[in-house]
C-alpha cells in the first residue's frame, strides 16, 4: 500500500523547500529565506508522468550548528535518507562546495540509495560554469536546476522515477485524517510520536519548535490513519514572525483537511482562552473532536484536578459532544485509548441516519408541542431528511423557517443527541420552507 520515498536532503538554505514545492506543484512547505526554518521531515505527494511518489522535505544538516535544534535537525534529515529509496541531495550552485558538504556527501554513498546531486539557483538554463566544482563529491554527474524557474527539474524527475522501485500501492483506501492541534507547547508533538511510534517531531520545551503540519500514515487492526502534527496555534495578534505566520496558515489548512481534530490541553497551565480559541477552529471547520487532558499526571491532587474539571464546561462547553481523554503524551499513559476514541467519532462524523428513523423522532417530539410563536404564526416541522455527512447535516422543512432561533436549534440538537449516537461530531442544521 506504500509508495516510494525520495528525500531531499542538503545543508540549510540552499532551497530544498523551494524544491519540493516545484516538484509537488504547490506551496505545501514552508518557504523563508531564514535558515533553520524546516525542523522536522515533512512529506507531500507527488506524480510525475503517472508515476506517483512521497517526497520528504527536511531540516538542514549543519554539522557546524550548535543551537537547541542543530543536532534534531540533522537526525530528522538522516532517517529522511535512510527511510527514502531514492535520495537527492541538493547544494547551492551560487557559493559552491560549503563546509559539510563533502560529510553529507560521505554518509550519502555509504547509504547504498540511488543519490542524485542537484546543483540549484542556476537560474540561466545556459550558465552551467559552477557545475564543475561539485565533481569531487563524488556522487556522479551534477544535475543543474533552478527550484524558483523549474529549469532542469524535469530530467532530474525523469530519472528519479526511474530508479524507483515499483510502488505496492495497488488501490487507495480512505484515510481517515487527524489533525493534532492545541496552543504552543501543549505536547503535540510528543503524542505524535508516541502514536506513531517513531521519533518523527521534533520534540522540545521551547514553544514554537514544530513550524511545519508534520504528518505521516499509519496502519492499525486494517484501518489507516494519516496523522497530522501541526504548529501551536495562538492569537493572530501575538504572531509576530512571517515564519509564525506561515505555521498558523498551514496548521489551519491541516485542520481543514481533517476528518477528526485532537485537541491536546495541557492542564498543568490548565485550561485557557487559548485552548477555546482553538477549538473555535476545529468546530467552525466541521471536524469531529476529541479532547486530551495532557500532562494529567502532572496535576498535584484532587483539588488540582477538580479545578481543570470544573473548567472543561466552562471554557469548552461549545464541544459538549467531544469526548475527553486524561492522558500523558510523556510517559504513554492513557494513550492507548486514542484510536478507539478516533474510531468512535469518525463513526459518528461518518454516519448515515435514515429519514425514517429522523421523522419517528420528529413526530415524537411534535408530541411534546415544543415550538417557537411569534404573533400569529407557529413553527412547525413537517418533514426531516439527513443532507450532508462528514459532518452530518440535516434539513428541517417547515411553514416558518425563520423562525427557528438558536434556542430551538439546541433543542433540536439535543434531542438528536439523545436518540442517535452522534458523539464527538458537530452537527449542520438547516430549514427550509416547505413546498
Amino acid at each position: 500500500m506504500s509508495l516510494p520515498i525520495v528525500a531531499v536532503v542538503g545543508r540549510p538554505n540552499v532551497g530544498k523547500s523551494t524544491f519540493v514545492n516545484r516538484l509537488v506543484g504547490g506551496q505545501d512547505a514552508i518557504v523563508y529565506p531564514t535558515s533553520g526554518v524546516t525542523r522536522d521531515r515533512s512529506y507531500h505527494r507527488a506524480d510525475w508522468n503517472g508515476r506517483e511518489f512521497v517526497l520528504i522535505d527536511t531540516g538542514g544538516i549543519d554539522f557546524a550548528d550548535a543551537d537547541a535544534f542543530g543536532a534534531s535537525i540533522r537526525a530528522q534529515a538522516l532517517m529522511a535518507a535512510d527511510e527514502a529509496d531514492a535520495i537527492v541531495f541538493l547544494v547551492d550552485g551560487r557559493t559552491g562546495i560549503a563546509s559539510g558538504d563533502d560529510e553529507v556527501a560521505r554518509i550519502l554513498q555509504k547509504s547504498g540509495k540511488p543519490v542524485f546531486l542537484a546543483v540549484n539557483k542556476l537560474d540561466n538554463p545556459a550558465a552551467e560554469g559552477p557545475i564543475h566544482e561539485f565533481w569531487p563529491l563524488g556522487l556522479g554527474d551534477p544535475r543543474p536546476v533552478s527550484a524558483l524557474h523549474g529549469h532542469g527539474t524535469g530530467d532530474l524527475l525523469d530519472d528519479i522515477v526511474a530508479a524507483l522501485p515499483e510502488s505496492d500501492a495497488v488501490h487507495e483506501t480512505e484515510d481517515i485524517n487527524i489533525a493534532i492541534i492545541g496552543r504552543p507547547n501543549a505536547g503535540k508533538s510528543s503524542l505524535f510520536n508516541h502514536l506513531i511510534g517513531a521519533e518523527r517531531a521534533i520534540v522540545s520545551p521551547v514553544a514554537g519548535t514544530t513550524r511545519d503540519a508534520v504528518d505521516t500514515v499509519v496502519e492499525r487492526d486494517g484501518t489507516t490513519y494519516r496523522l497530522v502534527d501541526t504548529a501551536g496555534l495562538r492569537r493572530q495578534a501575538k504572531i509576530d514572525e512571517n515564519v509564525e505566520y506561515y505555521s498558523f496558515v498551514r496548521a489551519m489548512r491541516a485542520i481543514d483537511r481533517c476528518d477528526v481534530a485532537l485537541l491536546v490541553v495541557d492542564v498543568s497551565v490548565g485550561v485557557t482562552d487559548q485552548d477555546q480559541r482553538v477549538a473555535v477552529f476545529a468546530e467552525e471547520r466541521g471536524c469531529a473532536v476529541v479532547v486530551l487532558l495532557n500532562k494529567w499526571d502532572l496535576l498535584a491532587d484532587d483539588e488540582a484536578r477538580e479545578k481543570v474539571e470544573d473548567q472543561i464546561p466552562r471554557q469548552l462547553g461549545f464541544i459538549g459532544y467531544a469526548p475527553v481523554l486524561r492522558i500523558s503524551a510523556l510517559t504513554g499513559k492513557g494513550t492507548q485509548r486514542i484510536y478507539d476514541a478516533i474510531d468512535t467519532v469518525y463513526a459518528s462524523y461518518s454516519q448515515k441516519i435514515t429519514t425514517s428513523a429522523l421523522n419517528k423522532l420528529l413526530t415524537e417530539l411534535r408530541q411534546f408541542g415544543h415550538t417557537v410563536t411569534k404573533g400569529p404564526k407557529q413553527l412547525r416541522i413537517n418533514y426531516v431528511t439527513q443532507t450532508h455527512q462528514q459532518p452530518p447535516g440535516f434539513t428541517f422543512f417547515a411553514n416558518h423557517p425563520r423562525l427557528a432561533d438558536e434556542n430551538f436549534k439546541r433543542y433540536l440538537e439535543n434531542r438528536m443527541r439523545e436518540r442517535f449516537d452522534l458523539t464527538g461530531t458537530p452537527m449542520i442544521l438547516k430549514f427550509r420552507q416547505k413546498e
